[in-house]
């Protein structure tokens, strides 16, 4: 050995003197990872197998793969680097970073035959998976240093057919991939899609469609069997994500719902869309599965004890401002069931075991305790509240209907002219017409259809409503008359049965109308939880999430466009369908449609329109908006101080601009939109399958030219970020105090002559009560509504990105030049909300509008745009 390593020397010696040795260099790399027991998990196992591996080096090992040298060994993939092996993966000290993430050192050997690194191939020879953030390659010669952005879950390579494949940084359209690359990003893709067989795992990292056939548990009884939503035409649906569960044993159309073991979500999900957060309790969506699964059962055990009923206003101002005492053991066992965060939220243990609730925004200024209930403020939230998505120009009076008269006969309106004209401020209802200042609040045709199973098959009193509203001088509406209408006794032919109610404020009369008033944010309260919010945002985005990641490789640049987007909506959605949308679930458990909610939001879907979620054109589509040349963007507003258009209208063309600066790098001539490959099957399969039910509609876009990629990404992002932030985050704020959105109804109209109406007279408060929400039902609103309006410690805002995203200095200036645009428009939000003639964006409760301001703090804000749908 020692004359062989004399040799050795010797032989190195005269290598370094001949220059045999110059192509050859040691390259260090930098790995940062999560370990699985660091994230809130459990990993107790496979410490003695690591420690063998390790000792042979072999634990974690990483390969380069060349970018610029194909092998013909190799399947004409990029030549292959030695294995190396992660540096001290047992020490007991490694150098400490921020969020349990760990730094490891490896070293590469390199020579000129391997150029440049474009990918590197990791394997996983440990028991548990990890949580692999990046990797960072230093002083490659001719490059410098390379980075490759993982963020994914690195499973035993055991689990995997092929070992897992990671490209550095660099952004390539499909012919532009170098040529030793194209094999691994084409074998990606494939293991990305799946055979669309069998069950999937943990492990898997299948993307993959199926239709809404989850929801319903039959095996427990027919009161929980559903009917399969989607891939017919008479109950359409975006696709989901394929779980591959068995069906269930009494209906082999339904699937089964055998939950996975140990899995925060129940049922499969891609696990890199389960992101790696700090800690569980700073994903909002696992202190929801907390709150439905021990915090709600407590609620029901709680009320038990009480009648289940608020008797007055005091009572439920209480649960915000004073607090309802709870037995000490009942909230001592629930302690050790949620995290502590959440009790802190809900419940005050400083030596009073009280319920208490943060005040929502509606309630909050003592100084005007009851401003929630005026005119103003009930009119002002169509525009600048929870839900300003619906209201509507008025184009014809009195309002039509364009239910089928052969299935529903008449549907006009019963609203006259005598009802209204008296409040037009001196305008006739013509004159009101052609001026542009009657609008509507239309919940008729959506409801009609549902009403009378509805009524008479749930415990649910509901009916469907129309409101009109006059604009004043001072660009605020005023609500003139509701009218709410019941299918015909006799049959759906005949129509229906209407009765118009007009403003009023003082007796009987007032209360009627405050009533009035309940009913139709009942109606309203339904729509925007199962239209605006969860199929207009959560559902109809799944599939481009799906489509994007079978399709789209990871360094294709609309890939690297939207993937921000995605984050946690596959996890927030499949949790869902495991508790919110599934039979006898919150959802149909709190708001009026009750097992008819998804078929419902099935009818809806059927008149989707993918351009429509463009906010100018659904604005001029609603009569809200005008193409106008003078005017910024080219649309002119008829309600000029309506906060959610005028900020969403900011927001809309930054993120339109910034769109658009992105793909005009990469896509110079429409001919290179056409010829991309990967793009051209991302686009069909989004259609054809994602949103196959609508597959045939003319309104698609065809995806030739430049313009409707531009147009077509900033609808995703648009309704990836700020509809859903515009629709979800106010929901406590507004909801959060439920008589001021009840979520359903219990008791029709109090008719003159009836013992209910006698009781209005007396006690109107107690009416009020006994007609919405149980005390039950609106705990569970309020608890559910306050967790879906808070944000994350580790939120990520619009405009925000992993550092390192991209190596092309264009895209890179457009992307600080969007957060610029998006800075100053949160200064011109304060701005506007200071200015007094702007009376909208405050209103009569002193709430300003900020709903879609882009950031945010922790917790409960009622602002703040994350890039995606990940609550």
């Amino acid at each position: 050995m020692i004359l062989g390593g004399m040799l050795n020397a010797a032989g190195n010696v005269v290598n370094e003197v001949t220059g045999k040795n110059k192509s050859k260099k040691t390259i260090r790399g930098s790995v940062v990872l999560v370990k699985k027991n660091v994230l809130d998990f459990t990993s107790v196992y496979g410490t003695a197998a690591d420690s063998v591996y390790e000792f042979l080096g072999q634990g974690v090992t990483l390969q380069l793969v060349s970018a610029e040298n194909a092998d013909h060994a190799n399947g004409n993939g990029g030549k292959l680097g030695k294995l190396e092996g992660l540096e001290n993966w047992n020490l007991t000290f490694t150098p400490p970073l921020a969020g349990g993430d760990t730094l490891y050192m490896v070293s590469f050997e390199w020579d000129v035959e391997l150029g440049t690194p474009g990918a590197i191939i990791i394997r996983n020879n440990h028991a548990a998976e990890f949580y692999l953030k990046t990797i960072t390659l230093e002083q490659v010669p001719g490059e410098g240093r390379i980075h490759f952005l993982c963020n994914s879950w690195v499973y035993p390579d055991k689990q995997y057919k092929k070992p897992r494949v990671f490209f550095s940084n660099k952004t390539y359209l499909p012919h532009e991939t170098p040529a030793p690359l194209r094999k691994y990003r084409e074998e990606e893709l494939k293991t990305l899609r799946g055979n669309g067989t069998g069950e999937l795992k943990q492990w898997d990292r299948v993307y993959d469609y199926a239709l809404y056939n989850d929801l319903g548990d039959p095996d427990k009884g027919s009161k929980y069997a559903r009917p399969v939503i989607g891939g017919s035409a008479e109950l359409p649906y975006p696709r989901r994500e394929r779980t591959g569960r068995p069906p269930s044993k009494s209906d082999p159309n339904t699937e089964s719902r055998n939950f996975l073991p140990a899995s925060f979500t129940n049922v499969y999900v891609p696990r890199d869309e389960q992101f790696g957060h700090l800690k569980k309790s700073d994903f909002i969506a696992f202190n929801l599965k907390s709150l439905v699964n021990s915090v709600i059962p407590f609620f029901k055990a709680f009320v038990n004890l009480t009648p289940n009923e608020y008797d007055s206003f005091k009572e439920v101002d209480d649960l915000y401002f004073n607090g309802i005492p709870i037995p000490t053991d009942a909230l001592n066992q629930l302690a050790s069931n949620i995290p502590i965060e959440m009790m802190k939220e809900f419940f005050r243990t400083d030596g009073q075991q009280l319920l208490k609730f943060p005040a929502p925004q509606v309630v909050e200024d003592r100084n005007v305790p009851t401003a929630w209930r005026r005119e103003e403020e009930f009119a002002r939230e169509m525009l600048a509240g929870l839900h300003p998505l619906l209201i509507c120009l008025l184009k014809e009076f009195p309002p039509a209907s364009k239910l089928d008269p052969e299935i529903y006969g008449d549907q006009s309106s019963c609203i006259t002219k005598e009802d209204i004209e008296y409040n037009l401020d001196g305008l006739s209802v013509e004159e009101a017409l052609s001026c542009n200042r009657l609008f509507i609040l239309d919940h008729h045709d959506t409801l009609i259809p549902y009403l009378r199973r509805i009524n008479e098959d749930t415990s649910t009193k509901i009916y469907s409503s129309r409101t009109l509203l006059f604009l004043r001088g001072d660009d605020t509406l005023k609500p003139v008359a509701i009218e709410l209408s019941l299918p015909h006794p006799v049959g759906d032919k005949f129509g229906v049965v209407s009765k118009v109610y007009t403003p009023a404020e003082h007796g009987v009369e007032g209360s009627i109308w405050q009533l009035a008033k309940a009913f139709v944010a009942v109606s309203d309260s339904g729509y925007h939880q199962l239209i605006s919010h969860w199929l207009n945002t959560h559902a109809v985005l799944e599939p481009f999430v799906i489509a994007t990641n079978r399709q789209l490789s990871v360094v294709h640049p609309i890939y690297k466009l939207l993937h921000p987007h995605f984050r946690d909506t596959m996890t927030i959605n499949g949790l869902a369908r495991e508790m919110l949308v599934n039979a006898d679930g919150v959802i149909e458990s709190t708001f009026y449609p009750r097992q008819y909610s998804m078929e419902m939001s099935s009818a809806v879907y059927k008149s989707w329109n993918f351009l429509d979620q463009a906010l100018p054109n659904d604005l001029k589509k609603r009569g809200i908006a005008i193409d106008d040349v003078n005017s910024p963007h080219g649309l002119q507003l008829l309600i000029k101080d309506y906060p959610y258009a005028v900020d969403g209208l900011k927001i809309w063309f930054a993120i339109e601009k910034w769109v658009r600066d992105y793909c005009s790098f990469y896509y110079k001539t429409d001919e290179m939109v056409q010829q991309d490959h990967e793009l051209q099957a991302w686009w069909k399969e989004l259609r054809e399958v994602g949103h196959g039910d609508l597959k045939h509609e003319p309104w698609w876009p065809k995806m030739q030219n430049c313009e409707e990629l531009i147009e077509s990404c900033t609808i995703i992002i648009w309704m990836a970020s700020a509809l859903h932030a515009a629709v979800n985050f106010g929901q406590y704020a507004y909801g959060g105090y439920f008589p001021n959105r009840p979520t359903l109804s219990r008791r029709f109209m109090p008719e003159k002559g009836t013992p209910e109406y006698a009781e209005l007279e007396k006690n109107p408060d107690k009416v009020f009560f006994r007609t919405m929400s149980t005390q039950l039902q609106s705990l569970i609103v309020t608890a559910v509504e306050q967790t879906l309006s808070s944000h994350a410690s580790d939120e990520v805002y619009l405009g925000q990105r992993t550092p390192n995203w991209s190596t092309d200095a264009i895209p890179l200036a457009a992307l600080e030049a969007f957060n610029k645009r998006l800075a100053e428009i949160e200064g011109e939000i304060l701005n506007m909300n200071m200015d007094k003639k702007l009376k909208n964006r405050v209103g009569p409760v002193n709430v300003p509008y900020t709903l879609l301001y882009p950031t945010s703090q922790v917790g409960l804000s009622g602002k703040g745009i994350p890039n995606s749908i990940s609550i």
